[in-house]
């Protein structure tokens, strides 16, 4: 647990890297809110960003939750001073549509909700003086932006964070679609030496003369390279390569080292302005009968997808609540991740980076999965938000050495409109702009023409919850192998829901549309698919749905309407439930701890019980009362303990391990009426 102590203190402490010539001020502040529909003037409501107008009405249940027009508006003093810089403002993520006002002027529009972008307002503000910002935010459903639909809520505001930056005339261009600037390609990697090509934008509207780039690189202690390269007046990019021989390896959770790579603009000993970048090296391949390695070594990627929202504040996170869903992974023991099923904060890859999690990003390109619209429409509007998404999530995550996979879509179907075409143009398009790391795609259809675009393939597959048990899974997963041994396969989703406080004595598959989700199913659904996954390399990753519960307005399932339940945490990150610790006795052999399931079965109506125990201990003792039932060795973490009987009135249940320095134990009281 130390070190995921330490590890929020290190991410803490982030700050943008910045040079003296480069500021950047957080508006975040005291914004004046006020729904589309309002026309009285002087009538708002004052919030601070990030924000969204859905966190209460999205999770009630109302299927009609206010989907519209959001103003926000902002006062900005700009100083007299700034004359002669050159001003930016850049937000970090407006669902779903942006449209930004500087004094009551149009400066420019962004449709997306998942990505940055950012204007220049050079030539568009009072200088000493006041200026309005004002963004007019739109959630509502448009047919020609990404995505269509989806199993989760489209919070509309402006939910991250929004920066002004000041800057000198020639820079590294803030404005490839908003990204940083700087491209570090790792055209070769290996234990013994690692090729990187940085490629650097360059913004230089005054064509002032006489520039240079210097690019150095930094190990955490000191410079151990250092090129410098003159830049003509009119030159727009330059390409610098540069070599490490006997790299320090970015190695997944094992070791995520990063260097640092600091790229100066300089006219004669001034530093015009200055960006740094991490630069994890690593190589990586996936094979499709041995799985995913990374550095030559096969690592088994222990996934879970996570949806950006929780109980209350919807998708309005903080640096704060990144950082509690990290520390719960982590504890998990998982070492991967799908970000679904969109681009994230750049907080979270920043995150991912420094904790070594294997990254999956993806755009939101969704399609219908079981509902009846569609995720992809033929026409020429949609299909160039979609490449603009993809573009902007792929330049603006370059260089992030957790991610290894761009994923395509989701849950697409060949009916009507076809969108085959459409992906071999997303895939031709990644190829284009980053042929460094993989594509992939989560699936839920058997049309292997969609399966064969991209460079891997997974699926989501729900046996035992929507159909079928369990175990149906090993059999799908061994037809497909054996049909297609040229599929690099993975499972992209799987789970079942559950409530914290659903229980029963008998082990049963419940309904999944139901309002009855027993949290043993659940335990017991995802312990049979582990099993099966462990035995088979060749599943290149897998990937739990999901690791927290989400908002998803449309559901009339489980114990909470307007949520889907199928999290191994509740939506308020209060609760642990029983399969979270299923994973954690398989994945994380460092925290030893013993756990009873089914802890909060309070109160019981048959005196004969199994006790089952999680644990990553060899050897569990189970007391009834204070009596030992004996010792007992776990298989894939599990304790069992069956026909236990219990007394009338209250009954404490107790399990214990000896470790060789501390004895641990779990207890809890169970009350037979």
């Amino acid at each position: 647990m130390l070190k995921h102590i330490l590890l929020i203190g290190l991410l803490l402490t982030i700050t943008f890297s910045l040079s003296a010539e480069r500021t950047i001020k957080l508006l975040n502040n005291n914004w004046a809110f006020t729904y589309g529909y309002e026309v009285k003037r002087n009538v708002s409501e004052r919030v601070d960003i990030p924000h969204t107008w859905n966190a209460i009405d999205a999770h009630s249940g109302t299927l009609d939750y206010y989907r519209g027009i959001g103003n926000y508006e902002k006062e900005v003093f700009i100083k007299e001073e700034w004359q002669g810089k050159r001003l930016f403002i850049k937000f970090y993520g407006v669902n779903t549509i942006a449209n930004v006002f500087i004094n009551g002027k149009h400066i420019g529009e962004h449709r997306g909700g998942y990505t940055a972008f950012n204007f220049e307002l050079t030539d568009k503000v009072e200088y000493g003086d006041k200026n309005t910002i004002m963004v007019r935010a739109n959630n509502a459903p448009q047919l020609d932006i990404m995505p269509l639909l989806g199993d989760f809520n489209f919070y509309g505001g402006i939910y991250r964070d929004v920066e002004l930056m000041i800057t000198e005339q020639a820079i590294i261009s803030p404005l490839d679609y908003a990204s940083s600037g700087v491209y570090l390609t790792q055209t070769k990697v290996t234990n013994d030496q690692a090729q990187v090509e940085a490629l650097v934008k360059i913004s230089n509207p005054k064509n002032l003369k006489g520039l240079e780039l210097e690019l150095s690189v930094l190990d955490g202690k000191s410079t151990i390279l250092k090129k410098d390269i003159n830049v003509s007046a009119h030159q727009t990019e330059v390409k610098i390569p540069f070599e490490i021989n006997n790299p320090h390896l970015w190695n997944g959770v094992r070791d995520p080292f990063m260097y640092q790579v600091k790229v100066s603009l300089k006219k004669g000993n001034h530093v015009s302005d200055q960006v740094t970048q991490a630069l994890g090296l690593r190589y990586y391949h996936v094979d499709a009968n041995k799985g995913f390695f990374l550095n030559g070594e096969h690592l088994t990627l222990r996934g879970v997808c996570r949806h950006q929202d929780r109980a209350i504040v919807g998708n309005a996170l903080r640096k704060e609540h990144h950082d509690e869903d990290l520390v719960m992974m982590q504890e998990m023991g998982a070492n991967a991740i799908r970000l679904s099923h969109y681009p994230n904060d750049p907080y979270v890859y920043d995150m991912l980076d420094k904790a070594g999690f294997v990254t999956w990003s993806e755009i939101p390109f969704v399609g219908p999965g079981g509902y009846r619209d569609k995720g992809f429409v033929n026409q020429e509007s949609f299909k160039d938000n979609g490449k603009q998404q993809l573009i902007e999530m792929i330049r603006q995550q370059y260089n992030h050495p957790s991610i290894c996979f761009w994923g395509l879509y989701n849950e697409l179907k060949t009916t009507g409109d076809n969108p085959i075409e459409y992906v071999n143009e997303l895939q031709a398009l990644v190829k284009q702009e980053d042929s460094s790391r993989i594509t992939t795609a989560a699936s839920n259809t058997g049309d292997h023409k969609l399966h064969e675009i991209t460079d891997l393939i997974a699926w989501n597959r729900y046996f035992g919850w929507y159909k079928g048990v369990p175990s149906d899974i090993s059999v799908w997963l061994d037809g497909v192998h054996k049909e297609r041994p040229d599929f690099k396969i993975g499972l992209s989703e799987y789970g079942a829901g559950a409530s914290a406080f659903h229980h029963e004595n008998e082990l049963k598959k419940p309904k999944a549309p139901g309002r009855w989700h027993p949290e043993k199913w659940q335990a017991h659904y995802h312990e049979e698919y582990w099993k099966v996954i462990d035995a088979r390399p060749y599943v290149w990753g897998s990937f739990i749905w999901n690791m927290f519960d989400f908002g998803a307005v449309h559901r009339s399932e489980g114990e909470t309407i307007g949520e889907n339940d199928k999290g191994l945490v509740t939506f308020d990150r209060k609760i642990k439930k029983d399969a979270f610790y299923f994973y954690k006795a398989n994945w994380n052999k460092e925290d030893k701890f013993v756990y009873i399931t089914e802890n909060r079965y309070k109160v019981r109506d048959e005196a004969k019980t199994q006790v089952r125990v999680y644990s990553n201990c060899k050897e569990v003792e189970l007391f009834i009362n204070g009596i030992s039932l004996g010792k007992t060795q776990g298989d894939y973490g599990i304790f069992i303990w069956d026909n236990v009987i219990l007394r009338e009135g209250n009954n404490i249940i107790e399990v214990k391990a000896n470790l060789k320095k501390e004895k641990i134990s779990d207890q809890c009281t169970w009350t037979l009426q």
